[in-house]
């Protein structure tokens, strides 16, 4: 078996979804799978209804043990809407 792909999970991640969170507390902030597509299962499983968690890969130049990041899109929704897929929040406040 290959190395373990890490994921530091992220504060959007921890406030999103209950799991992340209490894996943070009970863990730290670092969980390794045994391969990258089992990160992103455990990401589509954990996310809550109506929110998308996803694993994202860090930068080659990120210094750090993950080798990727848990990651939940911004909501800014009220309640039942549903979550457009790629919505982005502006980068300089446009």
């Amino acid at each position: 078996m290959g190395d373990p792909y890490v994921v530091a999970i992220k504060p959007s991640a921890r406030r999103a979804c209950r799991a992340a969170g209490e894996w943070v507390a009970e863990h730290g902030r670092y969980r390794s799978f045994d391969s990258k597509p089992l990160a992103r299962e455990w990401a589509r499983t954990a996310s809550p209804q109506g929110r998308t968690l996803w694993v994202q890969d860090a930068h080659p130049r990120d210094v750090g043990p993950a080798d990727g990041y848990l990651l939940a899109r911004r909501s800014h929704f009220r309640g039942n809407e549903a979550e457009l897929p790629g919505e982005q929040a502006p980068l300089l406040g446009e």
